[in-house]
């Protein structure tokens, strides 16, 4: 078994990331496995060195240890490079002008009806994809994002079963075997990002290349990801990626019920330490 804690340096670590970490650790040593640690930080106008250092002294101050070097996505930015230039000379990648306003607007119009949500917010309605694009031309690489077409990305498949491993529950309590219905892909997921603007990349593109270099057999995670799972799925189909098994756990919320973010420093493990608590009294918190 190998898992990871894949944070990015945004923000300090809460008790939600606590849970987290201390879980795929737990699990990856009870089996004798490997416990890896990568810095998800492609984000670079909100990633800061010293958020990434807290990450480590919080981790360590838990007794969380990792294996190996620590890989940081910044690092990785021409692997990246290099699946976006195999999905666009496959014809399955088109350049999109469009903002958060655009798309809000778009999806707002009376035609359209209400709007639909997926993995990642508003679902595309599909401004850009009638553009004209050239898969035999390099691929734009500034100044637009880069989406996926759905529709062409399940057509390439040609029918090929999809479905993944999940070891945890999603947020219906899915578990098992999980088949996942191609053709319910385009009014579900959308055409989504592949590569922002102003990374060259994304957190769906990025978090499939990294799990399959770093051989991630099991990917511990919260269940607000569940859905997302469909397009890192279709994506390692697309890539000839291996899949690994997914588990989805609970989510650490506050006495509101509200999922806990980074802005909720009342919340994060830094404070509890300066505070006076134990690494057992925040495995205490979050019910291991």
């Amino acid at each position: 078994m190998i898992t990871r804690f894949a944070p990015s340096p945004t923000g300090p670590l809460h008790l939600g990331h606590a849970f987290s970490a201390l879980l795929a650790h737990d699990m990856a040593r009870a089996a004798k496995g490997r416990f890896l640690l990568r810095i998800e930080d492609i984000d670079r106008s909100r990633c800061r060195p010293e958020w990434e250092q807290q990450i480590h002294d919080d981790l360590r101050w838990l007794g969380i240890t990792w294996d190996g070097e620590v890989m940081r996505q910044s690092s990785r930015l021409s692997h990246y490079a290099a699946a976006l230039d195999q999905l666009w000379r496959a014809g399955l990648l088109y350049p999109c002008t469009c903002n958060r306003r655009d798309i809000q607007a778009a999806s707002q119009a009376p035609q359209e009806g209400a709007p639909i949500h997926g993995p990642d917010g508003v679902i595309y309605p599909g401004t850009c994809r009638t553009i004209p694009i050239d898969p035999h031309a390099a691929r734009p690489r500034q100044d637009v994002a880069l989406r996926l077409n759905i529709a062409k990305a399940v057509a390439r498949l040609g029918g090929t079963e999809l479905g993944f491993e999940e070891t945890g529950t999603g947020p219906l309590g899915q578990t098992g075997w999980i088949d996942l219905r191609q053709t319910d892909f385009t009014a579900t997921l959308g055409d989504v990002v592949l590569a922002r603007r102003d990374m060259g990349t994304s957190y769906h593109l990025s978090v499939v290349l990294d799990d399959a270099a770093q051989g991630v057999s099991d990917v511990i995670r919260g269940a607000d990801l569940y859905e997302a799972t469909q397009i890192h799925v279709l994506l390692q189909e697309l890539l000839a990626l291996p899949r690994p098994r997914y588990h989805h756990h609970r989510l650490i919320r506050d006495a509101t019920g509200k999922r806990l973010a980074k802005r909720d420093d009342a919340r994060a493990i830094a404070k509890y330490r300066a505070e006076g608590a134990s690494p057992v009294d925040i495995r205490a918190m979050v019910g291991l």
